[in-house]
């Protein structure tokens, strides 16, 4: 087995979901508009889960090492903000969320390109980085889903005497250190 070999695992893994991003794509659609846990997404247009669901799978690699956590964020935050507008609880915008990471995972397992230890090493951190970006995805579309359903709430409290305040701002692009680190 040649270090080359090893050292680009990862990289035509994700080649290769690059690549077939449109099976996977069509894969979770069909998932998607078809599970009892996403049966609101059934009334979604097949062309805007589709669209969602591409640019996951074929954008994989800038998704994993070169986006910046604010634009993982930004995106997912709008994504929130965009199913509370449509009605979408979001416990079934979470697990869409899971089905589509379940969908590269069950290919990790099954993909059968793991020759030795050091593959299968670089396998499960292959995975690892895919479970941090969708745990990020998740968490950001809950964030982005409670500030806008609170800004509505704000919205219709506004004839009120009551004072309000925003509960979830919009977090600035600059990344503050956090306290405990």
């Amino acid at each position: 087995m040649s270090r080359n070999h090893n050292r680009h695992l990862s990289d035509r893994l994700i080649r290769t979901i690059e690549d077939n991003a449109e099976d996977f794509a069509q894969g979770t659609v069909k998932r998607l508009q078809s599970s009892p846990r996403t049966h609101l997404y059934h009334r979604l247009s097949h062309n805007e889960v589709h669209d969602r669901c591409y640019e996951i799978y074929h954008n994989l690699g800038l998704w994993l090492w070169e986006k910046s956590d604010q634009a993982i964020q930004a995106r997912y935050n709008e994504l929130g903000e965009r199913r509370f507008e449509e009605g979408i609880p979001l416990a079934q915008v979470e697990w869409a969320l899971i089905l589509t990471k379940e969908r590269l995972l069950e290919y990790l397992e099954g993909c059968g390109i793991v020759d030795s230890a050091m593959d299968l090493y670089q396998q499960q951190e292959f995975v690892r980085l895919i479970t941090h970006f969708f745990d990020r995805a998740v968490c950001y579309t809950a964030e982005g889903y409670e500030r806008q359903a609170s800004a509505k709430t704000m919205t219709a409290e506004e004839g009120t005497t009551r004072p309000t305040r925003k509960l979830w701002p919009r977090p600035s692009l600059h990344r503050q250190a956090h306290p405990n680190r």
